[in-house]
């Protein structure tokens, strides 16, 4: 067992196990509660495409009971002592979370195992939470400005798993059995692919001691490798009869990895991270054409996006996408010192603010581990934003411009199809 305590801030605390699980708590001493989960690097571009969907049909199968309680019991016993139980999938990690108050925290951490090691996967339960998935798809098919960003991943990212949609496809998720769950599991769900996270009221050896107790039961296979993301750039048009036309153009930036990490946050935050963004002041307040404009990133192991995404009318389409596409040149040109000191104030404000949710502080931990190996101290990360430069930001920008666009529409987005199917570059545009 090998401990470690994380430099200046002695409260964030490391050990990793035995066999491999990494055990990280963040110690509030001025909170009554707890939050804490199992994260797992085991999300949708893990998936094969016959199983597409499975990480997250697996996220709903673990509340539907196990060997020692049904699903009523699971929902109960957290309840009744005030607590939340929750779960959620992502492209590269799977997350089962509790929170509740501290005293209560050995039976979370006695839930969470259970339903990781001990779930029954009965038929009926499959077959009725398939239904439940297959509404929850067809609800995102019906909301174009969510199902706009499943089809910019599948277009940035073509025929791999890195494009998959989290959600899986029909098909998939009416061919998914019991046994692939249990397999997904037993090859997926190993210690040396899991972060137990914890932050609140907690002492860090007590849950080091429940863990080691609690998880002895997980499979022992050896970890997979990844198949490299290969970003390729398409677009896709959806012409369906809606008042809106859904828009959104990006293209490959960089991974976690890169040390342009939060210089690209700040790019983003310039041009459209709030109403006095370039986009949002360019776009929605001087010209009126948008109801809703900004920017996202997608970050990951090996990849990463940027997107704009914008709403508008059939009319003010013709000219959004351009005005987009110069304001992206533009800021190759780089920007204002009173424009980066607003977006590095908003990023840190963000940061230090989500220190006041122990939910908030458990992720963060959790998602550091299972990225780097470790965790970072909010000191470090305020001062890497602190010394970002502009010539930082033209690089990020210059990355993105000259890089092959991805443009997909939803809507009525005729326009879009008739003079950017065979998109090559942003100067195309502008």
């Amino acid at each position: 067992m090998k401990a470690f305590n994380k430099g200046k801030n002695m409260t964030v605390k490391l050990t990793t196990l035995d066999n491999g699980i990494r055990v990280v708590t963040d110690e509030i001493d001025h909170v009554k509660s707890i939050s804490c989960g199992a994260w797992f690097a085991a999300g949708t571009r893990h998936e094969t495409e016959k199983e597409n969907g499975i990480a997250h049909l697996l996220e709903h199968m673990a509340f539907k009971g196990t060997t020692q309680r049904s699903a009523y019991d699971i929902s109960v016993e957290i309840e009744s002592v005030g607590g939340y139980l929750n779960a959620y999938t992502s492209r590269e990690s799977t997350a089962y979370y509790a929170r509740a108050l501290s005293q209560h925290l050995p039976l979370c951490i006695d839930i969470l195992s259970d339903i990781l090691q001990n779930s029954v996967f009965d038929e009926d339960e499959l077959e009725r939470e398939k239904g439940v998935v297959l509404q929850e798809l067809g609800q995102a098919k019906d909301t174009p400005d969510d199902i706009i960003f499943d089809y910019f991943q599948e277009e940035c990212y073509p025929d791999q798993p890195m494009g998959y949609s989290i959600l899986g496809t029909e098909k998939s998720v009416r061919s998914i059995q019991a046994n692939d769950l249990k397999n997904f599991i037993q090859q997926k769900y190993t210690p040396g692919n899991m972060v137990f996270s914890a932050s609140g009221l907690v002492k860090h050896d007590e849950i080091v001691k429940l863990v080691e107790q609690s998880f002895k039961n997980l499979p022992h296979h050896p970890l997979q490798e990844l198949q490299q993301a290969r970003y390729v750039g398409k677009t896709k048009f959806e012409i369906k009869p809606l008042e809106q036309a859904h828009v959104l153009i990006g293209a490959e930036t960089i991974n976690y990895f890169d040390p342009l990490y939060f210089p690209l946050m700040i790019y983003s935050m310039i041009l459209g991270g709030g109403m006095s963004s370039r986009l949002f002041q360019e776009i929605r307040e001087k010209r009126g054409m948008v109801y809703s404009i900004f920017t996202t990133t997608s970050i990951f192991k090996d990849s990463g996006t940027f997107g704009i995404y914008a709403g508008t009318g059939v009319e003010e389409l013709k000219q959004l996408v351009p005005l987009v596409a110069q304001e992206l040149e533009k800021a190759c040109s780089g920007f204002q010192d009173d424009e980066i000191s607003k977006a590095k104030n908003q990023l840190k404000a963000s940061l230090l603010m989500g220190l006041e949710s122990t939910s908030s502080r458990c992720e963060r931990y959790a998602n550091q581990v299972l990225i780097h190996g470790t965790t970072k101290s909010i000191d470090d990360i305020i001062q890497k934003v602190d010394q970002i430069t502009n010539q930082q930001l033209i690089q990020i920008a210059e990355k993105i411009y000259t890089n092959k666009p991805t443009l997909v529409g939803v809507g009525p987005v005729d326009h879009l199809k008739n003079n950017y199917s065979e998109l090559t570059s942003f100067s195309q545009i502008t």
